[in-house]
């Protein structure tokens, strides 16, 4: 099976307790540093084992970051998963169809795992207190207005919420928004600059744009800048939206578009930040008409289904007497209300 999620949701917890539950042998490998070797290595000692003990369950082998793999490696797996040798475990943070190969994916159930919510964090976090409690003889209070700005911060990351609380621990011995900003330095957010994190974020800040839903679009471009996205790829995006959503409903979309991305491209962060919010706020505000986006792909949908159909004799050029004989040219009337379309096409509308 693949587990599919955010970081911090349970992925290597649930892995665990699939092999305690079962009485599985478990062996636990990142992909970012394991290899074929580490595989064959753990195959051989488990095939010694079993002639010792006659063991019938098979090992789990848990390969964390499993998209990591190349389709050399994955492709290594495919007999001990075929063969139940071993059972497979692999977790993900990035889409398992792009990621894994066809082959192994089909051999395995994807399981997807949501973002923890405030509630379950804050359930993580009594679990901490009520451990302290248990195993140490001063206890750590944590008061709810700290409870609050934790689990705000950990945005659904249980394994984030953890880490913060001791490392603020074992650094000041008491936990306190302050406290807590100190030992951060600088918070962060979790955005994989190539990963669904980075493609959900743009989506969600152009579908806003779109809706001229001028607050969720600030929101989400303030995202991608304290995330550290390309300030120049948001303002590309801002200029295909310009034409393609906003269109002839106000042309000037796409000057101001262009004056972002060249404003951005000469200054950088962090002023950059002002144009491109500057340019969020407008493009959001502006009418929005998506005909001339539209009628060019229905054109196009007709070029690629139909070929290069015969254009008129009276459009085409006529730099020759044999072409002018042939009629090319013949008749042509510069402001004329006729189709000027392929005979195939003469009545189609693309463009409403």
């Amino acid at each position: 099976m693949v587990f599919w999620g955010p970081p911090g949701v349970g992925k290597t917890t649930l892995a665990r307790i699939i092999a305690r539950e079962q009485g599985r042998d478990f062996h636990e490998l990142s992909a970012v540093s394991a290899g074929k070797a580490d595989i064959r290595e753990i195959i051989e000692n488990e095939r010694k084992q079993k002639r010792l003990d006659q063991s019938p369950l098979s090992p789990i082998l848990f390969l964390d970051e499993i998209h990591r793999f190349n389709k050399a490696q994955q492709d290594f797996l495919l007999p001990y998963v075929e063969t139940g040798e071993l059972l497979l475990i692999g977790a993900t943070t990035e889409n398992p169809s792009f990621e894994i190969i066809s082959a192994l994916l089909s051999r395995t159930k994807v399981y997807v795992l949501q973002q923890l919510t405030e509630e379950e964090l804050r359930q993580v976090l009594k679990r901490a207190q009520a451990y302290w409690k248990k195993t140490e003889s001063k206890t750590t209070a944590i008061n709810k207005k700290t409870a609050d700005w934790l689990v705000l911060y950990a945005s659904g990351d249980a394994r984030k919420l953890l880490n913060t609380i001791e490392h603020t621990k074992a650094l000041y011995d008491k936990i306190t928004i302050e406290t807590i900003k100190t030992s951060l330095q600088t918070a962060w957010l979790r955005y994989d600059k190539s990963g669904d994190e980075h493609y959900d974020t743009i989506s969600a800040f152009i579908k806003s744009m779109r809706a001229s839903n001028t607050n969720a679009a600030l929101y989400y471009l303030a995202r991608m800048v304290h995330s550290g996205e390309d300030p120049k790829f948001i303002a590309r995006r801002m200029v295909v939206f310009a034409s393609e959503d906003i269109g002839l409903a106000a042309p000037t979309a796409l000057v101001v578009a262009n004056a972002v991305f060249r404003a951005v491209e000469s200054i950088g962060y962090p002023e950059a930040q002002i144009n491109l919010a500057h340019g969020v706020a407008y493009l959001s505000n502006c009418k929005k008409d998506r005909s001339a986006h539209d009628a060019y792909f229905n054109a196009l949908e007709d070029v690629k289904n139909l070929g290069n159909l015969p254009i008129p004799l009276q459009l085409r050029n006529a730099p020759t007497k044999l072409m002018k004989s042939e009629g090319y040219g013949k008749n042509y009337q510069p402001y004329s209300k006729e189709s000027l379309l392929p005979d195939k096409l003469k009545n189609k509308d693309y463009f409403r």
